[in-house]
């Protein structure tokens, strides 16, 4: 009797021991073929008035490019005369990488990084690394909101801006067509999206 019941411990130890080796590598390769959700997304948030309110935690976002146009190089006065440090809210970011296409509610997330003093006629400094541009000082944001209905007299996207020095406006209001939108409409690659300084985005 007792060993009959060894037999029966040790038969049910070995099916378990079955079960879980086939089990857990189906459950592992289940949670990776590409169905698990996609990340929860942070949506635009608007005050009651619809200034836009400054996103949460940006600087963890996807981070996408750092175009430059340093006053030394544009006659002493670029437009934007900072790093442009580019992020994509990650849920979005998520979407395109599998759609190939912008998601409503993206937002992109501009922060302005001025650069550290020139010691060059060109805007340049000698630093360890060598001689170049190197970032500095920030100096406040923008950002870009997809909402085809919102925003539809600026091509679907509306344009902030959180002040062009610090401390960052904790809301923005929309700006004008002329201001932002003209420009990306006119000559952004894709969907009036700067994806041609952003190999992250432009595949």
């Amino acid at each position: 009797m007792v060993m009959e019941k060894k037999s029966r411990c040790r038969n049910l130890l070995i099916a378990g021991a079955v079960f879980s080796a086939v089990a857990i590598p189906a459950l592992f390769a289940q949670s990776n073929n590409g169905s698990a959700p996609t990340k929860k997304r942070y949506l635009p948030k608007y005050t009651a008035s619809g200034d836009l309110i400054l996103p949460k935690n940006f600087n963890e976002w996807v981070f996408v490019g750092s175009p430059l146009t340093p006053n030394a190089l544009n006659g002493g006065k670029a437009n934007f005369p900072e790093f442009h440090n580019v992020y994509i809210e990650p849920g979005s970011y998520e979407i395109y990488k599998k759609t190939g296409e912008f998601p409503e509610g993206t937002i992109f997330f501009k922060e302005l990084q001025l650069t550290l003093p020139a010691e060059n006629p060109d805007g340049s400094r000698t630093e360890a690394s060598g001689r170049g541009f190197f970032p500095g000082k920030l100096n406040g944001a923008d950002a870009t909101v997809k909402d085809s209905k919102r925003y539809a007299d600026t091509g679907g996207w509306g344009y902030y801006n959180f002040n062009h020095y610090e401390p960052k406006a904790p809301t923005a209001k929309l700006q004008p067509k002329s201001e932002c939108a003209f420009c990306h409409m006119a000559s952004a690659k894709k969907d009036d999206v700067w994806t041609q300084f952003y190999p992250l985005l432009d595949k």
